[in-house]
């Protein structure tokens, strides 16, 4: 029997269909062994070692201290049960560093006695198995030692920055060799826009019309100087850079220019430029350029399309092969055998006039680390349409774009003839050129099947010297002016990244590699130091906080030229020029004569103060408005004036934090210290506040050991906008309004953070408004948290193929959601639910299910200690709590691990 081990068990079951009864394929469930991710796993002969922390020896030559996991030790003992049956072992991981690593992993735990020979293959096809099986090789240990160095430098990284975070920003906070540098992206992207100045200019646009046909032309020269547009002013001071050389338009002189413009007919047909021009198509994607266009055109988050991607490259249900070569690579290589099935296609389909030969693209990435082609179908002539009944919509959306963009890459150039049109006119005695550009396709080329074809902009024939407008026209065809207006813009700042842009930038910059590019941004927004809102990123105040301190104390190492060269000589390690270990001591303790890690968090510890982000000044007193990071929120204060501040709500991000705003805030604050008026019963102080939730009510003062009560108000209240009467009625809740008769539990009607509710033994349900609670009778509220969970249905799908289970889509509260009555998944907000079908919706759940198994085994509940009476015993397991969250905190710091 021949062994052969994959990393997945959707990979495993598409093999075994090309294999005869002498192969055995099996998974080993990704990585099996790593770097010890708490102190509980750090073995215990390790335990005493300075450097344990760090799950490297750092006084023997970086000695990489491995365990095996407890999710994959069971997978370890079955692997190890199917060598003792096995002639021979086929290791078959992915070709690329991560794979290479994988493979020698298992051949390091698993000790095998028989022969053993790595595969290697970039699309799961039956030719492309019996290729690797009849060329087996070694495992590449430059390879391996790449992903080593890769994997204890980013455990250097996290484990010595992120405690620097922790002392001096918030705990739990991590640093990252490739986020921190992506989160420093967006923070200057932001600090841009900040110090962005807007300039304000006009122009003149005329509305043109021959027949049937419509077109704008705008102004483009007064008195033969040229009108300035955006690109011309300078995004720090809203100044035009070459006065002498741009027309800055005033509102008042375009106001009187557009009505006389129009009074002086006709106008000279002064100009007419005609060109063909050609467009190229742009090469088959890469892993990048994939996640940036899935993102603007599926409005698809990276992390999803290449979840999808995988499916796609491992085979899905029926179709008994991978649809799609490796998915992570930067290689812009296509096969021969590729390049000549796409020509012949597109020949038979198309016609002889969309080829041009095999086109050839050349990669840019400095270090393209992985030895396979770019992302392609693996059958040309399996096109979308024939496997559409065996996809769900995603993965049909995912496979027609890698697809289209694959074969397009190998068409013919598009053709278009584009025209210009100046027109000539006098006006207060000055003279004014207005210009209208037309296009049209000439021939579709490659735009037959990628690209934005876009609409057609016709102009009518016009002959240069003839006149349009009024009456003397002396050409054919006619043309009229509708009317002429001027237009005011303002320059606008540069625009916020998005995760597609992001992706990009971290490419040109060379930071991160294919398979690293999803899991940064994912992690960077789950640990909250980027928000994305209206599919734009912004930096929370943490992330800006982190990136002062990083940037001030520690810039080379969130510098992104320095990381673009920490990733080359990762590469120069895989192709065997630089020795690992002199690289990461080099890292990590210096050499020639710098500093290294080590010595710069020494040497900065002490000058680092808790960071300040400066929001403004205050317009009355001069001193600065700064936020300051607490440890569960954010507050601004007004610096050098005692007790002048206002913690900032959860919500509120930078985008919207103006002087004004946090001004705003601060006063709100300073007048809700004096108290609306006493409770008439206890005598005690009633106050309107604003929290980081919101508005609310407190009743009292707060005490050491003892938090007075709180009503909240919702978010849209006003404090200011409360009276005493209206305050008692709400204190007066939560209100009993009955018992049950079936349990005998009080039912009551109350306010909470999420709104005014009812609720019985725990069970919540929410009603419509606050006067309700006051009005609403036993039955009423009953019946509302009967009726708590039923679900309002947008969609029936009918019954799950292979439960029978009922399959809907309904409302929730961040969006419209599939369920089988036991498995939610979120559609996404931007998807109509009309569009999901039975097939999706199989997808969706599957995937939930996943993720939800995965969180529990990561999230596997801690053994609970029993209280203690004795202070003594108290205080010990306060002590025990603290080690916890200490651990917890050391597996939060690597992020960079794909």
């Amino acid at each position: 029997m021949k062994l052969i081990i994959v990393e997945s068990p959707a990979k495993a079951r598409t093999i075994t269909r090309f294999l005869d009864k002498e192969y055995t394929v099996t998974s080993s469930y990704g990585h099996i062994r790593d770097l010890p991710g708490s102190a509980k796993e750090i073995p215990a002969k390790y335990k005493k070692e300075p450097w344990r922390r760090y799950g490297v020896n750092l006084d023997d030559g970086y000695k990489p201290i491995y365990v095996i996991s407890s999710d994959s030790k069971k997978q370890v003992a079955e692997l190890k049960k199917l060598m003792k049956k096995a002639d021979e072992v086929l290791l078959a991981t992915d070709e690329d560093r991560e794979g290479e690593a994988i493979s020698w992993h298992l051949l390091e735990v698993l000790e095998p006695k028989v022969p053993v020979r790595r595969i290697s293959f970039h699309e799961i096809t039956k030719s492309a198995i019996k290729e690797a099986l009849d060329n087996p090789r070694e495992v590449d240990m430059k390879l391996v030692r790449a992903q080593e160095g890769r994997r204890i430098l980013d455990r250097l990284y996290g484990y010595s920055l992120s405690p620097v975070l922790w002392k001096k920003v918030r705990t739990k906070l991590s640093a990252g060799r490739v986020q921190s540098v992506a989160v420093r992206l967006v923070v200057e992207k932001e600090e841009e826009r900040q110090a962005f100045h807007v300039a304000k200019y006009c122009d003149i646009e005329a509305e043109m019309n021959s027949g049937d046909l419509a077109f704008t032309a705008r102004l483009t020269e007064l008195d033969g100087v040229k009108l300035a547009g955006g690109k011309d002013f300078d995004p720090d001071t809203g100044e035009l850079r070459n006065p002498g050389q741009r027309i800055q338009l005033s509102e008042e002189v375009a106001g009187q220019l557009a009505p006389a413009a129009l009074k002086a007919l006709p106008w000279n047909i002064e100009k007419v430029t005609r060109k063909e021009s050609t467009q190229r198509p742009s090469p088959p994607f890469t892993t990048s350029t994939l996640q940036q266009a899935a993102s603007g055109r599926l409005k698809m988050s990276p992390q999803r399309v290449m979840r999808i991607a995988q499916r796609l490259y491992e085979g899905i249900g029926a179709i008994r092969d991978g649809l799609i070569t490796y998915m992570r690579t930067d290689s812009l290589t296509l096969s021969e055998k590729s390049l000549a099935e796409m020509e012949e296609h597109i020949r038979e389909k198309f016609g002889a006039e969309y080829t041009t030969g095999p086109r050839r693209y050349k990669t840019k990435s400095k270090g393209a680390q992985e030895a396979h082609e770019a992302i392609r179908p693996t059958h040309v002539d399996r096109t979308p349409e024939s496997v559409a009944d065996r996809l769900d919509s995603e993965e049909l959306a995912v496979y027609r774009l890698i697809w289209n963009r694959a074969v397009a890459s190998q068409m013919a150039e598009a053709k278009l003839d584009k025209t210009a049109v100046d027109f000539a006119a006098r006006a207060e005695d000055r003279k004014l050129v207005f210009r209208a550009n037309g296009s049209v396709i000439r021939f579709p080329g490659f735009l037959k099947v990628y690209g934005d074809k876009g609409k057609d902009t016709l102009l009518p024939d016009l002959v240069e010297g003839k006149t349009i407008g009024g009456t003397n026209q002396d050409n054919a065809p006619r043309v009229e002016i509708g009317k002429v207006e001027s237009v005011l813009h303002e320059t606008q700042p540069p625009a916020r990244f998005t995760e597609a842009s992001l992706i990009k930038k971290l490419e040109d910059e060379g930071i991160g590699r294919p398979s690293t590019y999803a899991a940064v941004i994912a992690t960077i927004q789950s640990r909250e130091y980027v928000v994305k809102k209206s599919g734009a990123l912004l930096p929370s105040y943490i992330g800006i906080a982190v990136t002062h301190l990083l940037r001030e104390h520690f810039n080379k190492y969130v510098d992104p030229k320095f990381t673009a060269r920490m990733e080359e000589e990762l590469d120069q390690i895989a192709s065997g020029e630089v020795d690992w270990v002199h690289f990461l001591d080099c890292f990590f303790r210096g050499c020639k004569g710098e500093t290294g890690l080590e010595q710069d968090i020494e040497a900065e510890m002490e000058k680092i103060e808790f960071p300040r982000i400066k929001v403004g000044d205050d317009p009355e007193t001069g001193h600065p408005l700064v936020l300051r990071i607490g440890r569960n929120y954010v507050s601004v204060h007004v610096e050098g004036v005692d007790d002048r501040r206002a913690t900032l709500p959860v919500d509120l991000l930078i985008d919207e934090l103006t002087p004004a705003k946090a001004l705003e805030l601060i006063i709100q604050r300073d007048k809700s210290r004096e108290p609306i008026g006493q409770h008439p019963e206890t005598g005690q102080n009633i106050y309107a506040l604003t929290g980081p939730f919101g508005p609310y009510l407190q009743l009292g003062e707060q005490e050491e050991d003892k938090k007075p009560k709180r009503i909240s108000l919702g978010k849209k209240t006003d404090p200011g906008t409360i009276d005493l009467d209206y305050a008692l009625r709400l204190l007066s809740l939560p209100r009993e309004i009955g018992i049950d008769p079936e349990t005998g539990k009080p039912v009551r009607a109350g306010l909470g953070r999420f709104g005014p509710y009812v609720e019985r033994d725990r069970v919540f349900a929410s009603v419509q408004t606050v006067d309700t609670l006051f009005t609403i009778n036993l039955e009423d509220a009953l019946e509302r948290i009967k009726n708590k969970n039923k679900r309002t249905v947008l969609k029936d799908l009918g019954k799950h193929p292979e439960s029978g289970d009922d399959l809907s889509i309904c409302k929730g509260r961040y969006g419209p959601y599939v369920t089988d009555g036991k498995v939610n998944a979120n559609i996404g907000r931007d998807r109509d639910p009309e569009d999901v079908t039975v097939k999706d919706a199989v997808s969706l759940l599957k995937d939930a299910a996943l993720r939800k198994k995965t969180g529990r085994k990561k999230t596997a509940k801690k053994k609970t200690v029993k209280k203690k009476t004795t202070k003594k015993k108290t205080t010990k397991k306060k002590t025990a709590k603290k080690k916890t969250t200490k651990k917890v905190s050391a597996r939060a710091t690597d992020p960079d691990e794909s």
